[in-house]
């Protein structure tokens, strides 16, 4: 096994460095510079020499799998995958595997944290930056830039999330192995400046659709057709509209990772397949996007989604579209990507085609011209699903460049949002409507005021009576709230609010926090506008749901208070409050 808190290449030439300015800086002492100078040679030479010898242990998925990953016909299964990490974490310094949790069927949930070795042994503190950052309390200008120097970009990069999709998964056996093997510069680069968190996000899936997939010896007549149950073991391909409401325990398990322990700055969802006649569909996605994100939030996710692009370009991998190339939109809430775009983090996802069997890419003649969307079309063509991982190895590695030469600004960025949030949630502020909106015109002089009327401020906070008929479904929202880490409080004593009275043990969620965006979306009903191509033309559909906010869907008797207000409060701290018993006759 590796020692992974022994010295590294890259800390013996800092070593060396400063003794080689410890030699120039005594003056007249040729002896001592030159003695300096071989120092820093000799450290700098073993340093390339211990980091070369520490990819010599390193198993390929070709040793471990009889196979590499993408070959035809061929898919390994999550038990596969599982094993093969342990034995990377046990051969590399890079790498450390944990169990998050228990999936719904008992199998251990893997993360895979890909770092430096020296970022390894400092964890500890980047996770703790990167928290500090992302709640945004109690920090000014100065205290997060100081943060943000010092911190590391953090990267979550999931797959398998749908089991049929099996791309998804495959790419992460792959890019993890190329993370923890290589030695280039841009790699070297890439673990000094991020640490990478990389999530399977539905194990149990990629085993029933691996092994149905792999049942038939002929290789040529595989198929994951006639799949025996659902891809998870309760709501099949609705695990990707979980994230709000955390009703299984994978999304629990990936919740707790991503809003309670780590927070990164980036979030990567792959998926697919991509619109026909391309390889993939990435973000940014198209309008409407939803009115509670944060500006630079939005402007985010169109800077990665460009610098993706651009490497595909450069790389010469035609084939990729983005926001109107596609039906994804901005608006909707509850996919793992989703939910993390209203907790500040900039969240994206691909949508790429590939299976283990050969394939085609048809012709479309509305995808033969170049647009701004579609800036690099690709030829009809014969498509193989090895082609689809190295289109996904450089996606990935895109996404980690984008953080590790933006790191301060990520870092900081994620902090200026939350502290934004909470700034929105201490004063006045209004939401746009559509509907208000569409109901004036430029010559209403009236205008401006209307949308300003004080009955229409966004809320300071929200009130959950205790002594409302359902208290224990009341208990259930609390919970799933807490599950995002929403900030909620508890009244110890009865209190007043709004000119009416509430009892002890009644629930305050406050907008004025880091994640007031996922608040508002959970109390407020949405309002979509009518996105109408021309005039004449039907509206464009949303992509997901057009609204969808869980107070509503819970039948939650709650108060909305425009007015600042304090009370007799304690931050609820558990991420399941005990749900009372249903009352009886």
């Amino acid at each position: 096994m590796r020692n992974k808190s022994a010295p590294s290449p890259a800390g013996l030439r800092a070593c060396a460095t400063r003794t080689l300015r410890a030699g120039l800086r005594a003056r007249g002492s040729r002896t001592v510079t030159l003695v300096c100078a071989t120092a820093l040679i000799l450290a700098f030479h073993a340093a390339e020499w211990i980091g070369a010898a520490a990819q010599t242990t390193i198993t390929s998925p070709q040793q471990q799998f009889g196979f590499e990953i993408g070959a035809d016909y061929r898919l390994a299964n999550y038990k596969q995958l599982a094993d093969y990490w342990r034995k990377l974490d046990a051969e590399s310094d890079r790498m450390t595997v944990q169990e998050i949790g228990k999936t719904s069927e008992g199998r251990p949930h893997l993360m895979s944290i890909v770092t430096s070795p020296e970022n390894h042994r400092n964890l500890a503190r980047y996770k703790q930056i990167s928290q500090r950052l992302g709640f945004a309390e109690g920090l000014s200008d100065a205290d997060a830039r100081a943060l943000a120097k010092e911190g590391k970009a953090i990267v979550w990069i999931d797959g398998g999330l749908h089991a049929n999709e099996t791309l998804g998964a495959q790419q992460l056996i792959q890019i993890v192995y190329e993370m923890v093997s290589r030695t280039d510069e841009e790699t070297i680069r890439f673990l000094n400046d991020t640490i990478i968190l990389f999530v399977h996000a539905n194990p149990d899936g990629h085993d029933l659709v691996a092994d149905w997939y792999m049942r038939n010896p002929v290789p040529e007549q595989r198929s994951s057709a006639g799949l025996p149950r659902l891809y998870h073991q309760y709501i099949g391909h609705d695990n990707n509209r979980d994230f709000f409401a955390s009703t299984q325990k994978e999304t629990e398990n990936i919740n707790r990772i991503l809003y309670h322990e780590w927070m990164p700055q980036i979030l990567y969802n792959h998926h697919q397949s991509g619109p026909a006649g391309t390889v993939a569909w990435s973000s940014p996605q198209r309008d409407p996007y939803n009115y509670n994100l944060d500006p630079l939030l939005i402007l985010g996710l169109q800077a990665l989604g460009t610098h993706m692009h651009q490497r595909m370009a450069s790389e010469g991998k035609p084939g990729l579209t983005m926001a109107s190339g596609g039906p994804y939109d901005g608006w909707w809430n509850g996919g793992i990507r989703n939910t993390g775009n209203f907790h500040n983090i900039i969240a994206i996802l691909t949508e790429t085609i590939g299976n283990p069997a050969p394939m085609r890419i048809p012709f479309r003649p509305e995808r033969q011209l170049p647009n701004r969307d579609y800036p690099y079309p690709i030829a009809p063509q014969e498509w193989k699903f090895k082609q689809s991982i190295d289109y996904s190895m450089s996606f990935n590695r895109a996404v980690i460049d984008y953080a590790a030469r933006n790191r301060e600004h990520l870092l900081f960025n994620i902090f200026k949002m939350g502290q934004r949030a909470i700034t929105r949630g201490s004063q006045d502020t209004w939401t746009p409507a559509p509907s208000r909106v569409n109901a004036l015109t430029a010559n209403d002089a009236d205008g401006w005021a209307a949308l300003r009327k004080p009955e229409l401020r966004d809320p300071r906070g929200y009130i959950i009576p205790s002594d409302q008929a359902d208290f224990p479904t009341a208990v259930k929202f609390i919970n799933a709230l807490r599950e995002v880490n929403v900030t909620v409080h508890r009244a110890t004593a009865a209190f007043e609010a709004g000119a009416k009275k509430y009892p002890a043990g009644s629930f305050v969620v406050m907008t004025a926090q880091a994640f007031r965006p996922q608040v508002i979306d959970m109390f407020e009903p949405q309002d979509h506008p009518n996105v109408i191509p021309y005039p004449g033309a039907p509206p464009t559909a949303p992509y997901d749901n057009a609204g969808w906010p869980l107070a509503f869907q819970m039948g939650l008797q709650f108060d909305r208070v425009l007015e600042p207000f304090t009370g007799p409060f304690e931050k609820v701290t558990e991420w399941n409050v005990k749900v009372p018993p249903a009352g009886a006759m």
